[in-house]
């Protein structure tokens, strides 16, 4: 695990050429030596298989300038985000508006934190890209709907639709 991790810290700031191959090289090893582990052989199974899972972005932040190796920062603005939303709810959970409204809260959440905006920038420039996102949290709405009436009646509901997907099969 230490020369995993020391290969993907890439100290000598080696091409991701060579670091694949080296990674590659390390992860043969450990399958080839898997028995040695002893009783750590079911996390060294885990540890490959959770590689081969995250194979095609590990080598990513080598390939793309200023990409960061991490997602600390993002996942801090995410602990942000649900820090200040159990302060104004008193909630600990997510409600359900951070699940239906996410994209549009984090955005404005993260970018207040950064910048001032004027109404000008406030103000949607593209009516048909904003119309757009009003039907997905539209959707979002309704799915949560369809959610909140099936967990209080799941027989109505069920039967409402049954009703539905009969009517619609039906000859006019």
């Amino acid at each position: 695990m230490h020369r995993a991790a020391h290969l993907l810290g890439n100290p000598d700031g080696q091409r991701v050429e060579l670091l694949r191959r080296d990674y590659r090289g390390l992860l043969a090893e450990m399958r080839r030596d898997r028995a040695a582990a002893g009783i750590l052989a079911p996390a060294v199974d885990t540890f490959l298989k959770v590689t081969r899972s995250y194979w095609p972005g590990l080598f990513q932040c080598y390939e793309v300038a200023d990409l960061p190796a991490t997602n600390n920062d993002l996942e801090h603005l995410f602990g942000v985000l649900r820090c200040q939303e159990r302060r104004v709810t008193g909630q600990k959970a997510a409600s359900a508006h951070l699940v239906v409204r996410g994209p549009v809260r984090l955005l404005a959440a993260v970018t207040a934190r950064t910048t001032t905006c004027t109404a000008e920038q406030l103000r949607p420039h593209s009516p048909a890209a904003w119309r757009e996102l009003r039907a997905a949290i539209d959707q979002r709405h309704t799915a949560r709907r369809a959610q909140l009436r099936f967990r209080r009646d799941p027989d109505a509901y069920l039967a409402a639709a049954e009703a539905t997907l009969l009517q619609s099969s039906l000859p006019p």
